[in-house]
């Protein structure tokens, strides 16, 4: 009885013996070596005499040395993702390239200011609307891109588009759905100590509306508060809205400033959040810019009083004006010495004094011993001044 082994070596011989027979005979015909070489290739990696893996990697024991495998931290790195440099350390990689282009709020530092304000006031006027205990604090002030913000907001959720007035401008406000159901069970006289039910998969009721839409009206008044110092702005309630897409103020690549308020009502409460353009806020960029309210230096009275002390003592120069001509730049270019023109004044014709551009005095023109001389007959009025 032959075994399955021994049949395969016999086979594997008889195959030797006729690829050897095939092989010769080339050889005996006269045939070049290529071809020779070539068959001996063939048959050392059918006979396992090459290694498949390094043939796969790269062709032999070249592919073996060229080859490195990198382990999970080299992955993370080249990737940003290194967790040692979350901490405020610039980030490499794909982590840099996303957030490459955006823009730093702590340009304008008296936002935080303004913020600061907006929670305080937020804090009794919330208490007064809901005669609750009211507790508003502000998370975070981040720059973002309007796009990438409205894609990131969490539905359902109600966003109102306001407008500045003074400015021409808008802003949008994000009112969470925790929040919406926490100020209804409030303001609808709810149980303390008992979580707002909160119901997915509908739209929003005109009481729930109504409801947000009067405490949306209280924070626009303390946000157009918290500008007050800086400088005067109404923020007018526009329009209310469920879907993104209708909210759209701005470009999607534009930046926006967001302001994340957090509301806690006992165990209630939710998120609100305020987004204002970069553009919105452009008219006042030079007062968002001051490291403090105010950043002037102080009055000097000392100073201003030797100021106006010496301004009765400066000198100024005086010009009699006879008469004025408009004439071609080329009548004027054809003067020579000795060339005459006529003025279209007599010598009782009144004379106008000025300083520099402005016309100061009107007067007649004399003669005081061997001086030329001017009385002034009365001042030129304010209006003439603004007319000419």
């Amino acid at each position: 009885m032959v075994s399955p082994s021994e049949t395969a070596d016999d086979d594997l011989a008889a195959a030797m013996a006729d690829a050897g027979g095939e092989a010769d005979a080339p050889k005996a015909a006269g045939g070049g070596g290529e071809e020779s070489d070539a068959m001996a290739a063939e048959w050392e990696a059918m006979l396992g005499g090459g290694d498949p893996t390094a043939d796969d990697l790269g062709g032999g024991g070249g592919g073996r040395d060229s080859t490195r495998v990198l382990n999970q931290d080299e992955i993370d790195s080249l990737l940003g993702f290194d967790e040692a440099g979350e901490d405020g350390e610039q980030r490499s990689g794909i982590q840099a390239i996303l957030n490459s282009a955006l823009v730093s709020y702590e340009r304008l530092p008296m936002l935080e200011v303004v913020f600061d304000r907006l929670v305080r006031m937020m804090t009794t006027s919330l208490r007064n609307f809901t005669s609750d205990n009211v507790e508003v604090s502000l998370d975070d002030i981040l720059s973002q891109r309007f796009g990438d913000y409205l894609n990131s907001i969490p539905l359902p959720a109600m966003l109102t588009v306001f407008k500045a007035e003074e400015w021409d401008n808008y802003g949008l406000m994000t009112v969470d759905s925790s929040m919406i159901y926490s100020i209804v069970d409030v303001l609808l006289g709810g149980r303390r100590g008992t979580a707002a039910m909160r119901v997915e998969g509908r739209p929003y009721t005109t009481i729930e509306r109504t409801l947000v839409e009067r405490m949306i009206h209280v924070v626009l008044a303390d946000l157009s508060a918290a500008f007050d110092p800086l400088s005067p702005v109404t923020f007018r309630f526009d329009r209310l809205e469920t879907n993104p897409r209708f909210a759209t103020i701005s470009q999607p690549s534009n930046a926006c400033i967001v302001a994340r308020l957090r509301i806690d009502m006992e165990d209630r409460g939710g998120r609100l959040e305020i987004l204002i353009p970069f553009a919105t806020l452009e008219p006042v960029r030079e007062l968002l810019l001051q490291m403090f309210m105010g950043e002037k230096f102080g009055r000097d009275s000392i100073w201003e009083t030797h100021l106006a002390e010496e301004m009765w003592f400066t000198e100024v120069d005086l010009e009699a004006v006879l008469d004025t001509q408009i004439m071609p730049l080329s009548r004027v270019l054809d003067f020579q010495v000795g060339s005459k023109f006529l003025l279209n004044a007599k010598p009782d014709s009144p004379v106008e004094l000025r300083c520099g551009d402005l016309p100061m005095f009107i007067g007649k023109m004399g003669r005081r011993g061997n001086h030329i001389a001017i009385r002034v007959d009365h001042r030129r009025k304010t209006t003439e001044n603004t007319s000419n």
